[in-house]
């Protein structure tokens, strides 16, 4: 008996149904039988699935006579299924990786549930991918499982058979199935969650819903959307003959209103025709279901489960409740003008006041410059960190006659220190300080629209020590490039003064790849001082910050982004890493600030830091780095803690082709070299991340990268740019051999290797803008 039955109904996706099968056999959870029913499609469908049977043995293919619709052809599938739990995947979607896994490992945490329900994210033929808003109702945090009636907002999830699995003996002694028609998944839904007596969540995207942009049956102009009504009938069926259930009519009756008005209301559903007859049957359904003032009593199921109802929801009942198809269509026509005007109006109004900021900015290029004024910022408008925070913070200390001024949106705002000035993007004091401030110093430029003016010294920080490819370097690599604007990225080099520059590597890339006039300042990165500043007592203060228990090895996971990919995903399964690794490990799970969202759900002991304001903390915290390609490696080594390279063959190929690097980072690592998920896994288990070979790695890389990162290459720049020092009187750079970075909390502990790690029962499958 298989673990999971994965059903997939097939008609007419010929083009998507091989991605589909794929998805579910390359699971790294094996135990597992696919049933393919191929609905009577006309196209290869039925083929495809042949192929998929004849080759792998999980394979049922069930072909039926004639077709019947998603619903048979479900129950079609539950006739032939033997697993413990029954999962449905509509042809056009995919499981994401090791998703089985996930929900296997779950469903064992909480006690065999009747259903587990896990989250999706819908993938759009552009390659966005955008995750369930209502994910919060996943939450794995208090008991489980539990009933609905703990946690009735799951009904506020989209109500769909694919997002959970479903244990096989409860469906079959309540005797489960779906109906023909559209809308299919509704008399499904409800009752088998109001019925199952244990549910469970799992805070995890199972499943990649795609939208595609022709041929979604939805989105089909149709009088098939007039099924809903019998869906519905099902569904209010079912609660007549189980009293107990009676308590959730209320709830129930308003999810089929807001229903039936997201299917008037979607101008692709209905033919125009059908529209007033539509909403005549749903003000027959509404007055038909509409419940009665329910009394808490036991033979009536207990007290009524609902949620109050907003005044767009209260008007949209209304139009339902009276039939008011010709009112309807006045209202939202009237809505639709004022929305026209106030769009107009709010246009005209941005136009005034782009012209009067473009006004004033003139205005204040013809006044004086002031010598004691120095504005900051990192890309874009972000809080303050990164290079040009240490700078900031370095002016403050060093050279307090000048007045220094942070740019930052308001939501980074309260990161500014209390004695600098904080700047709005796009305001009227922006342009002021830029106009008027002598010093600019950011790690991008501040736009087209700067005008700099004889006088200004523009300090570049740019990001961090470049292995991946930079500036011109990329007008032969596309996906990284983006269609960037090569000629207006050089008119901003022409207003650089001052590039700061890590290491010797750095200078020559930079002065290459970013031809100018400017001097390099070969200082060191000032970011990276807090690394030879900082005490045992910060260390301990930020990981109980974090919440990292005494005697936990925390391990920094910061991958770079994929420019050839247009959606990101996670190259490690960090749930298993740290289930592998046992309770001594734990991982601080940061993405990349053009990820576009977190790289895992924060649980157990994976902890997801994307959000936290400084990446120099989340290093200090940290016992172990493992990166892939960023840029993070470089500035993490100063602080000789241990680095793991995570880079599989086909990545680092892909990665090579796409984007490019400045040297064989595998032949040239600052540390151990894991090419797949169970060597990074062995690495940490055996203790070889902190060995003897690991250290003499790292010692050559910090003797070729951070020659100049002592801790005080934020005063040096100051000193020479700000308070004109010449080199001779900078701060001398300490050596390597005699600088004593802050060791990490592990560094004390005795080196124990794990005794054993079990082997893996299937094959193994943000930030400031360093990376």
């Amino acid at each position: 008996m298989p673990r999971f039955s994965v059903i997939v109904p097939a008609y007419q996706v010929q083009a998507y149904l091989h991605q589909c099968l794929e998805s579910v056999l390359t699971q790294s959870y094996p135990d597992l039988e696919l049933i393919a029913v191929d609905d009577c499609s006309p196209d290869a469908c039925g083929g495809i699935i042949d192929e998929f049977a004849a080759r792998d043995p999980r394979v049922k293919a069930v072909h039926l006579p004639e077709n019947g619709g998603l619903g048979p052809a479900r129950n079609a599938g539950m006739a032939e299924a033997s697993g413990d739990y029954l999962i449905f995947l509509d042809s056009d979607d995919t499981l994401t990786p090791d998703a089985l896994r996930a929900i296997a490992d779950r469903l064992k945490e909480t006690g065999e549930p009747d259903v587990l329900v896990y989250d999706y994210a819908r993938t759009y033929w552009t390659g966005e991918a955008i995750r369930n808003k209502a994910a919060a109702q996943l939450t794995e945090q208090g008991p489980a499982p539990f009933r609905l009636e703990d946690r009735p907002g799951l009904l506020r999830l989209l109500m769909v058979a694919w997002n959970k699995a479903y244990r096989r003996e409860f469906v079959e002694r309540e005797g489960f199935a779906f109906p023909p028609g559209y809308y299919e998944d509704t008399p499904w839904t409800y009752p088998v969650m109001m019925t199952a007596q244990t549910l469970a969540t799992l805070d995890r995207v199972c499943v990649h819903y795609r939208q595609r942009r022709r041929g979604n049956i939805l989105s089909t102009t149709s009088d098939k959307h007039f099924d809903i009504f019998e869906q519905y009938d099902r569904v209010f069926a079912y609660l007549e003959e189980r009293p107990e259930l009676a308590r959730w009519r209320p709830l129930l009756f308003r999810r089929m209103v807001d229903h039936l008005m997201l299917v008037y209301r979607k101008p692709d559903r209905l033919p125009r025709r059908s529209r007033a007859a539509f909403l005549r049957r749903a003000r027959a359904h509404y007055r038909r279901y509409r419940p009665p003032k329910l009394s808490a009593s036991p033979e009536r199921g207990g007290t009524p489960i609902g949620a109050p109802v907003s005044r767009r929801a209260r008007l949209r009942h209304a139009f339902v409740r009276f039939g008011a198809h010709r009112t309807f269509r006045a209202v939202h026509l009237a809505l639709a003008v004022r929305r026209r005007a106030r769009m107009l109006a709010r246009g005209l109004a941005r136009a005034g006041r782009d012209a009067a900021l473009g006004l004033h900015y003139r205005v204040q290029l013809r006044l004086p410059l002031k010598p004691d004024r120095a504005v900051f910022a990192v890309s874009p408008g972000g809080g303050h960190g990164c290079d040009p925070g240490a700078l900031e913070a370095a002016v403050r200390a060093h050279a307090p006659h000048i007045r220094t001024a942070w740019i930052a949106r308001p939501e980074h705002q309260h990161t500014v220190p209390a004695g600098t000035r904080r700047l709005t993007p796009g305001t009227a004091a922006y342009w002021t300080a830029l106009a008027r401030a002598r010093y600019l110093v950011g790690n991008a430029d501040f736009g087209h629209r700067l005008v700099k003016r004889p006088g200004q010294v523009f300090v570049q920080t740019l990001r961090g020590t470049p292995l991946k490819h930079m500036g011109l370097d990329l007008q032969e690599r596309p996906a990284a490039a983006r269609e960037t604007d090569f000629a207006r990225l050089l008119r901003g080099v022409d207003q650089w003064d001052y590039v700061l520059s890590a290491n010797r590597h750095s200078t020559l890339t930079w002065e290459r790849v970013f031809p100018g006039r400017y001097r390099t300042l070969e200082y060191g990165s000032p970011r990276n001082d807090v690394f030879q500043q900082a005490t045992s007592a910060d260390v301990t203060r930020l990981r109980e910050a974090l919440g990292i228990p005494d005697g936990t090895v925390a391990i920094l996971y910061a991958p770079t982004y994929r420019d050839h990919r247009r959606t990101q995903r996670t190259a490690l399964d960090l749930d298993r890493v740290v289930r592998r690794l046992g309770p001594r490990f734990m991982v601080l799970a940061r993405a990349h600030a053009r990820h576009g969202g977190p790289l895992a759900a924060t649980g157990g002991r994976v902890v997801d830091v994307t959000g936290h304001p400084s990446v120099e903390e989340l290093c200090l915290a940290s016992d172990a780095l493992v990166t892939d390609y960023s840029s993070i490696m470089f500035d993490y080594a100063n602080l000789d803690r241990p680095i793991v390279i995570h880079s599989p063959d086909d990545d680092w190929a892909a990665y090579q082709a796409s984007r490019g690097t400045y040297f064989d980072l595998r032949a040239f690592p600052p540390g151990a070299l894991a090419r797949s998920e169970d060597e990074l896994i062995d690495i940490f288990a055996t203790g070889h991340w902190r060995g003897s070979r690991s250290t003499q790695l790292r010692t050559a890389f910090r003797e070729r990268f951070c020659p100049y990162d002592d801790g005080r290459a934020a005063e040096r720049v100051v000193r020479h740019v700000l308070l004109g020092e010449g080199p001779e009187a900078l701060p001398p750079v300490i050596p390597l051999a005699e600088r004593h970075p802050v060791p990490s909390a592990a560094a004390a502990r005795p080196r124990t290797p794990l005794a054993t790690v079990p082997q893996p029962s299937g094959p193994p499958t943000v930030t400031d803008g360093r990376r």
